[in-house]
């Protein structure tokens, strides 16, 4: 299994980020842009996991009781070395202690952390291949007018299994975990 932990957007967000993307996307563009279902706020990334880490790691992601986390998408921007195009989600406190608590949960069972800093974000869209810099560079001349996106609180967060098929990758949701506790009021 190829699992990570991740939040996913609120109806309204989506769909201001279609309306973005299909603002944004050239019929030859050169570029793989990011089906809305497979949209979502990564917390963590497992990686490649056994049955024995999947057991170890749901029960303990269950123990985590935290608070509704509001998420707020701030701009567009791009991962020039990586070729990604993303929209920016605000690293507010109630955010980075969630995902600190995900790490402190999954590490016990084998999960390393990132040696990056944590740079919450929503992959819209990829170039590959030997045009890549030409084609952001492109992108980003069509960007326009930064978009102001609509705040929401997470209720919950997802334990994801990704699947690489040709069309590229599938989504499928291995468990829920709620958010909002008496803490949250």
């Amino acid at each position: 299994m190829r699992l990570f932990v991740g939040i996913p957007l609120a109806p309204v967000v989506i769909e201001e980020l279609t309306k973005l993307t299909d603002r944004l996307h050239a019929q030859d563009d050169r570029l793989h842009w990011s089906a809305p279902e497979t949209w979502h706020v990564t917390l963590q990334f497992l990686g490649s996991t056994d049955q024995q880490q999947y057991d170890c790691i749901v029960p303990r992601l269950h123990e985590i009781h935290h608070p509704r986390v509001p998420v707020r998408l701030e701009s567009t921007g791009f991962f020039d070395h990586a070729g990604i195009f993303f929209a920016d989600v605000k690293s507010a406190p109630a955010l980075l202690i969630l995902q600190q608590a995900i790490i402190a949960a999954t590490t016990p069972c084998g999960f390393a952390t990132e040696s990056r800093a944590y740079h919450p974000h929503i992959t819209l869209a990829r170039s590959k291949g030997k045009d890549a810099a030409q084609s952001l560079r492109q992108l980003k001349s069509r960007l326009g007018i930064p978009m102001k996106f609509s705040p929401f609180l997470a209720d919950e967060f997802l334990l994801y299994e990704s699947f690489t098929e040709p069309a590229g990758s599938r989504y499928e949701i291995r468990a829920r975990f709620p958010l909002g506790s008496l803490l949250s009021g």
